[in-house]
């Protein structure tokens, strides 16, 4: 595909954390970058101050409740308002989008990304839960259309970057780095004892609360498992995850021959998702620049899989297959939220997953459908385990 002069873009969940900082990079980029298309869930204020800040040709309100008051507020503006998850899979096939950014939290954005991709969009991938539900569905189909999925993710970013050039030569592994959260070298009896407040002070990262908590719990880095086997066709064994608590190293890629190429840089979500708006080229940016002297030592550890199972429970997942890693991403939605909600514990989280695994009706060859039913199913009895603090 040629690139454009200018490319015009929709960022599906423009008022998260990726989707603002994906708009800072528009607005320093305006002869680049054109918003075509914005969306939200429940944020309406945010997206009507968005819409008119950056002029999209459509706006997308996923709360149906919400409709009539962004159309209102945007009536004297000459931006189309469209309401409903059904709305939004049609707008992302707009003939004139180049390029979607998939910003949607959870197995939300799993529809409109099939959806955009059937279209034949370019993806910018920042919905792991996406290929983490559905990762043979969304392969395939991108793979009949010609479409290209450019990860967003930080650590999938970097492997990414560290092929480049290297395509015709065979990986032997990847290593997945990880921050450790804010609980590192901690002990489950700790654990046990975690408040929200705790678990959302991540130390290098600034993110919504889902993702934060989920790389308290190190069931970000499970996802992120999953999500690199998809993106590269690897193979379980050829993942490794390493704890690096600096996070200057953000991945690492080994190839058959023993040598291993890093990607390195501040911890800035701005620079994966500005890479990925503009493959293949690196285009100036005022991000703050890496400065060896102010880190003269960065380490790295092995994970603790006794005190953080939400890995191990991501590897079963994927070591399974069919509708499984599903089934872990349902019950771990459902199970974060309770937390969230001081309805169960921080320990709990990956034992509500744990017990989804085990009771879930298992489908090896799942189609769309069975994805949507097994996600019903699961967030159900997830539910139902979090009420009854876990027991079945």
């Amino acid at each position: 595909m040629t690139q454009p002069i200018k490319k015009y873009i929709a960022i599906l969940g423009s008022t998260g954390s990726i989707g603002k900082q994906a708009l800072d990079i528009v607005k320093a980029n305006p002869d680049k970058l054109q918003v075509e298309v914005l969306s939200a869930e429940n944020k309406a204020d945010l997206l009507i101050q968005q819409a008119i800040e950056f002029s999209p040709n459509a706006v997308v309100i996923g709360n149906e409740e919400r409709y009539q008051y962004v159309k209102e507020a945007l009536s004297k503006h000459d931006i189309k308002v469209y309401a409903g998850a059904d709305a939004l899979c049609q707008v992302v096939q707009m003939e004139s989008i180049h390029m979607v950014l998939a910003a949607i939290v959870g197995f939300a954005g799993l529809r409109s990304t099939l959806a955009a991709i059937a279209a034949g969009k370019q993806i910018a991938l920042a919905n792991k839960e996406t290929l983490v539900v559905a990762g043979a569905l969304v392969t395939e189909a991108a793979k009949a259309k010609g479409v290209n999925i450019y990860p967003v993710d930080s650590e999938h970013s970097a492997i990414f970057q560290c092929l480049a050039g290297e395509f015709h030569n065979k990986i032997e592994k990847i290593i997945l780095t990880a921050s450790g959260g804010p609980f590192r070298g901690k002990d489950r009896k700790f654990l046990e004892t975690v408040r929200k407040e705790d678990a959302l002070k991540h130390p290098n990262w600034s993110m919504g609360a889902k993702i934060t908590i989920d790389s308290a719990t190190l069931m970000n880095k499970g996802l992120e498992i999953i999500e690199a086997a998809w993106l590269f066709s690897l193979r379980p064994e050829q993942i490794e995850v390493v704890v690096h608590p600096q996070s200057i190293i953000h991945s690492l890629v080994q190839f058959e021959d023993g040598s291993i190429k890093a990607q390195m840089g501040l911890p800035d979500m701005k620079l994966p998702i500005q890479y990925a708006l503009f493959y293949p080229l690196r285009i100036h940016s005022d991000f703050k620049r890496f400065d060896f002297a102010n880190y003269p030592s960065l380490t790295f550890e092995k994970p603790d899989f006794t005190s953080f199972p939400a890995m191990q429970l991501a590897f079963d997942a994927m070591k399974k297959g069919g509708n499984m890693a599903c089934i872990l991403n349902a019950a771990n939605e459902i199970a974060v939220y309770a937390f969230l909600e001081d309805k169960i514990g921080f320990t709990d989280i990956p034992a509500v997953v744990e017990k989804c695994m085990e009771k879930g009706t298992f489908i090896a060859k799942p189609s769309l459908s069975d994805f949507m039913e097994s996600d019903k199913e699961t967030r159900i009895m997830a539910d139902t385990f979090c009420k009854s603090k876990i027991n079945p």
